[in-house]
C-alpha cells in the first residue's frame, strides 16, 4: 500500500523546506520507501475530510492501508520503527535516538518557533522587544547547551538517526539568523545533514510545487529566489536543470 502525506498547496516559506511535511519526506527518503504527496489548500486544510486526518486542521498526515497519522514527530517514529536506517538496532542506543527526537520537538523547537511568529505577528505589540530578547536568550541557552553536547561529533549519538533528522530539521529554522552561526560546529552539523542525499531528494520534491514550468530550450542554469537550499542538479520526471539562487 502506498503511503500518502499532506502538503502544503502553497507553503508560506515558498519552498525553503521549513513545512513540517519536509521532516516526513527526508524519513521517507532515508528509509526508502516511495510516497505520494497530496497537496491542500488552507481552506481544504479546514474541511471535514482533512480535519478526520487531522483534528487541528494542519499538515502533515500520513496514510497508510487503514493507518492514519498526524503530527510530524509521531510519523517519523512510526516510519522509523518500522523501516531499518533510522533507529539503532542495540536498545539502549535505540531509547537515546528516541529521546533525541523528543528534545528536539519539546526542547529546542519552541523558543525557535515562537521567534519566527513573533517577528512577522508581533513587532507593533509594544513589548516586542522584550519579548524577542526573551526568546533569543531561550534560544540561545538551548543552543549552547546542545553545541556542547555534540562537541566535534559528527551526529548526536554515533549514526545518524531520527532524533539527528528532526533535530536538523529544527535548526534549519535558525540558519541564516546569525543565532545558530554563533555555534561553528552546530552550523556545520546541519550542513552535514542538508548533504545527506535523502534530504536533497527530499528538498527537490518539496521545492518542485514552486518551480516554473521547465522550457527544454532554455540554455544555462535555472535561476531561482533564494530558497535556502543546496545549488546544484535537480530533476523532474527524466528532465534535470541546474539551479541557482539569487536574492530578488
Amino acid at each position: 500500500m502506498t503511503i500518502t502525506i499532506t502538503a502544503f498547496e502553497r507553503s508560506p516559506d515558498r519552498g525553503k523546506g521549513l513545512a513540517r511535511d519536509m521532516r516526513v519526506r527526508w524519513a521517507l527518503e532515508e528509509v526508502g520507501q516511495p510516497y505520494d504527496v497530496r497537496l491542500l489548500s488552507f481552506e481544504e486544510m479546514k474541511q471535514p475530510a482533512h480535519i478526520a486526518l487531522h483534528p487541528f486542521g494542519q499538515i502533515p498526515t500520513y496514510e497508510e492501508g487503514d493507518l492514519a497519522l498526524f503530527e510530524s514527530g509521531a510519523i517519523v517514529l512510526h516510519i522509523a520503527e518500522n523501516h531499518a536506517g533510522l533507529l539503532p538496532d542495540d536498545p539502549n542506543a535505540r531509547a537515546r535516538a528516541i529521546a533525541w527526537m523528543f528534545a528536539a520537538l519539546n526542547t529546542v523547537e519552541p523558543p525557535i518557533f515562537d521567534h519566527d511568529l513573533a517577528r512577522i505577528f508581533e513587532r507593533d505589540e509594544l513589548w516586542y522587544e522584550q519579548r524577542l530578547r526573551f526568546l533569543k536568550d531561550s534560544i540561545g541557552k538551548r543552543l549552547g547547551a546542545l553545541s556542547d553536547r555534540l562537541g566535534e561529533a559528527e551526529w548526536l549519538d554515533g549514526r545518524f538517526s531520527a532524533g539527528d533528522l528532526l533535530m536538523v530539521s529544527v535548526l534549519l529554522r535558525s540558519k541564516g539568523s546569525g543565532m545558530l552561526e554563533d555555534y561553528p560546529n552546530l552550523a556545520a552539523y546541519v550542513a552535514r545533514g542538508e548533504a545527506r542525499p535523502g534530504y536533497k531528494r527530499a528538498f527537490e520534491a518539496q521545492l518542485a510545487v514552486f518551480l516554473p514550468p521547465l522550457q527544454l530550450s532554455d540554455e544555462g542554469p535555472l535561476r531561482m529566489p533564494n530558497a535556502g537550499g543546496p545549488a546544484g542538479s535537480y530533476f523532474r520526471g527524466p528532465v534535470s536543470w541546474t539551479v541557482q539562487w539569487f536574492s530578488p
